[in-house]
């Protein structure tokens, strides 16, 4: 839908828009980008803007948004950057991505400033990274004093998990909150939008998967891929327990991408690796085509804080993909596959080796399951869908906007 004059624009504020922040693989896939995506086919007008902390990278050209940057850094200097930032808001609605001081601690400084509506959207438990509710900052008054003082202090961080914790107690201060988890809105409110997938660009039937097995490496095996970064609470080692009690040579664990936080992928090589192919990192818009060569995607999720406020990408991945999804009943997982696809528990690798072993042999319907599983992903976790749910949350916003807001902004092009 192409964008009306009439209609508000969006500003969505973005904490790092950097290689390392949300424009790795140029921004496609990644929250930001989809609410942008979704907010697009409403008509709206979309700009993003934010800081950049690490190395710039380019946005996917098909994306359609202006995309404003400014340098980040630490305090003292930081109050300059977030200066220029506020400059550079001109939307009507102000859509704050992570409740972080970089994001909504400068939507709701803006709107302190323009009476500007902001919406906070929740995709992280950001705490969860740091102990969640356990967290604490109790310095001595020296530590204290170097935290503040000293070159690179700790609290010269604009995202210290000091600042995250006073940021959960602004969230209110919205005027509206998106969350994509249930357990993120039965944390902070608000109305829950799921991530949609881009069922265009993952669409199964644009891609032949014997070509796909055969360019990857893959056609001598039976692949359970799992397409995404690996962390202990992603459960992957108890897939490769399962792979190791049920010993039979055709058997791999695809993992894509690896870990670009530590060497734990390295440790799960060292440990199994007879049941691992690994394979390098691809530019989203080849992810498709790796999907394709998959036989089942594993989403093994344990039941641990930073699991449940996640909504897995990889899930509606093999979705849409039309694969078989072998996952555990964690988080919102049960309600996204809905009854398309194979749930054992958590941290139970008995019981994923009994349902690989129960897919084998019941392959036909498990092919069934993945057919199915497109059409739920079709269905409730498209980017249409994502749309759907913006529309009913932003409307009656959009009609509280006084009408000088958006004459002002038409007199000042």
């Amino acid at each position: 839908m192409q964008h009306s004059s009439t209609q508000p624009k969006i500003s969505l504020v973005v904490s790092d828009l950097s290689a390392s922040g949300v424009l790795r693989w140029g921004g496609a896939g990644v929250r930001p980008f989809l609410l942008a995506q979704a907010l697009q086919q409403l008509g709206y007008g979309v700009e993003v803007v934010g800081f950049q902390f690490g190395e710039p990278a380019t946005l996917s050209s098909e994306s359609g948004v202006t995309l404003q940057t400014v340098p980040g850094g630490e305090y003292p200097q930081f109050f300059q950057s977030i200066r220029q930032l506020l400059g550079h808001i001109q939307g009507d609605i102000i859509y704050a991505y992570k409740p972080k001081p970089t994001s909504l601690g400068v939507a709701l400084l803006k709107k302190s400033m323009s009476n500007r509506p902001v919406i906070a959207d929740i995709d992280d438990w950001e705490l969860s990274w740091h102990g969640g509710d356990r967290f604490e900052y109790r310095p001595s008054l020296k530590q204290l004093g170097r935290d503040i003082l000293k070159p690179k202090g700790a609290l010269r961080n604009p995202d210290h998990p000091l600042y995250l914790k006073w940021m959960e107690g602004f969230v209110s201060k919205a005027d509206l909150v998106t969350t994509h988890t249930r357990f993120l809105q039965k944390r902070f409110g608000g109305t829950y939008i799921p991530n949609g997938k881009d069922i265009n660009l993952f669409n199964p039937d644009r891609y032949d998967t014997d070509t796909s097995r055969q360019r990857y490496g893959l056609s001598d095996y039976f692949i359970l891929m799992f397409p995404g970064a690996p962390r202990p609470y992603k459960g992957l080692e108890d897939v490769l327990e399962a792979l190791d009690r049920l010993n039979q040579p055709h058997l791999r664990l695809a993992i894509v991408g690896g870990s670009p936080y530590d060497d734990y992928d390295s440790q799960l090589i060292e440990r199994w690796g007879r049941w691992i192919i690994k394979l390098p990192s691809y530019p989203y818009q080849q992810m498709p085509e790796v999907v394709a060569a998959a036989d089942v995607i594993v989403v093994p999720q344990r039941n641990e804080p930073a699991a449940l406020a996640q909504f897995p990408l990889k899930l509606t991945d093999g979705m849409a993909m039309a694969k078989p999804i072998l996952a555990t009943r964690v988080g919102d997982i049960p309600e996204i596959l809905g009854d398309t696809g194979y749930l054992v528990e958590p941290n139970a690798p008995d019981q994923l080796m009994e349902k690989v072993q129960w897919i084998l042999q019941n392959w036909p319907e498990a092919q069934e399951r993945g057919r199915q599983a497109r059409e739920r992903c079709v269905q409730l976790y498209s980017i249409q869908a994502m749309a759907d749910g913006l529309s009913e949350v932003i409307a009656p916003m959009v009609a509280k906007i006084p009408i000088t807001t958006l004459s002002d902004r038409l007199s000042n092009r």
